[in-house]
């Protein structure tokens, strides 16, 4: 975790980004690093979790207005244990610890007091990651996915006390349950008191003089799970679903942890998507265009029919309405644009190519407006020379 890259160098955009340049970016890695697109390339599913992980915080306002202010440990409860920076592992290195000991030294030894005592403190469970790969439709439609995770949960054994069953773990007399213990030391210039975890009960307040033997006392075991989850209709690449309470069992009572399930989605051989928008590119003859045809388009819901008009230009682009996704708030679904592909017949016989210019020759300039144009255009432009 120490060697954790800033999320906006991760999507390589600006602290001061919109949200339309987090989207595009998280986008444009996100097809570079996919793992099915990339099975030759060891390090594209590390480098599609990490610009996943970087799009989830800073697409979402809050994560990201709380990762600018405090970084990592902002949007990570886990992150910070055994580092050197922010308020869980101190400044620079110098533990919050330490300080407390100084200040002690010279306030009576309350000040150290509370960083001590976060040994037994209630602590929330570890969050676990998970990525899920869903199909074009699965993501469109919605569905329903089961995930394994491993996780730490109490001893069934012992009931997370750590104690051997029909036995309790006694508050320890050293320290009296608090953990730590004050140390005074008489010094040339006065009485210095230090206060430090307590070395009977290792800082946990508590003794177990016979641990249970499932779990060798320390209350917790390591168990693997499977998990359904419920994937809502319209979800996009790269976004988030949270099960909360589901990640691992939180210490000293405290709550457990979630589990975040990222969604990867596989590209599609006919559809691509613009959030609730899907896009569809369909070839059509000489024919066809300049007559106009009937035409059998490929939806997600099935193929259905679209009447193009005589005389459709290349590149065009056509709105089936309501025939993309639904919004995954549920306000509606989306359109899907069909761009006209103009496909330039090859390999023609003889009496093809005769019949062509057949018709070029018989064609004016009425049948082809753009072309006298542009023509108009160019003898404008050198009239003069």
């Amino acid at each position: 975790m120490a060697d954790k890259r800033d999320y906006y160098e991760v999507l390589g955009v600006a602290k001061g980004a919109s949200d339309d340049e987090i989207k595009k970016a998280h986008r444009k890695l996100a097809k570079k690093y996919h793992p099915d697109l990339n099975k030759d390339n060891p390090n594209a599913e590390e480098k599609f979790k990490e610009v996943n992980e970087a799009y989830e915080v800073l697409s979402d306002k809050d994560k990201r207005a709380k990762y600018d202010q405090f970084g990592f440990a902002g949007v990570d409860p886990n992150y910070g244990a055994g580092q050197g920076g922010g308020f869980g592992g101190g400044f620079g290195g110098f533990d919050m610890g330490d300080l407390g000991d100084i200040f002690g030294s010279f306030f009576g030894g309350g000040f150290g007091s509370s960083s001590r005592s976060r040994r037994n403190a209630p602590q929330r469970g570890q969050t676990i990651q998970k990525r899920v790969m869903l199909s074009f439709e699965e993501a469109a439609f919605g569905c329903e996915k089961e995930i394994t995770i491993d996780r730490v949960e109490d001893c069934d054994e012992c009931g997370g006390s750590g104690a051997a069953r029909g036995t309790s773990a006694e508050t320890c007399t050293n320290c009296r349950g608090s953990g730590t213990v004050t140390q005074t030391q008489r010094t040339p210039l006065g009485m210095f008191q230090t206060q430090t975890a307590c070395p009977n009960c290792r800082g946990t307040g508590k003794i177990i003089k016979k641990p249970c033997s499932k779990c060798g006392g320390s209350g917790k075991v390591q168990k693997s799970r499977t998990l359904k989850v419920n994937i809502p209709a319209g979800i996009d690449d790269g976004q988030a679903i949270q099960l909360r309470g589901q990640g691992g069992a939180g210490a000293n009572g405290g709550p457990a942890g979630d589990v975040i399930v990222t969604i990867s989605i596989r590209p599609h051989p006919l559809f691509t998507r613009e959030g609730s928008d899907v896009i569809c590119e369909m070839p059509v003859s000489f024919v066809q265009a300049a007559l106009g045809d009937t035409l059998q388009v490929p939806t997600i819901d099935g193929k259905v029919e679209y009447n193009m008009p005589e005389g459709t230009q290349p590149g065009a682009v056509f709105r089936l309405r309501g025939k993309g996704i639904q919004n995954v708030n549920g306000r509606g679904r989306g359109d899907q644009y069909v761009r006209i592909i103009l496909e330039v017949p090859k390999n023609l016989t003889a009496h093809q190519k005769e019949l062509l210019r057949e018709f070029e020759s018989s064609t004016t300039d009425e049948n082809q407006q753009q072309r006298k144009g542009f023509w108009d255009k160019v003898k404008d432009a050198f009239k003069g020379d």
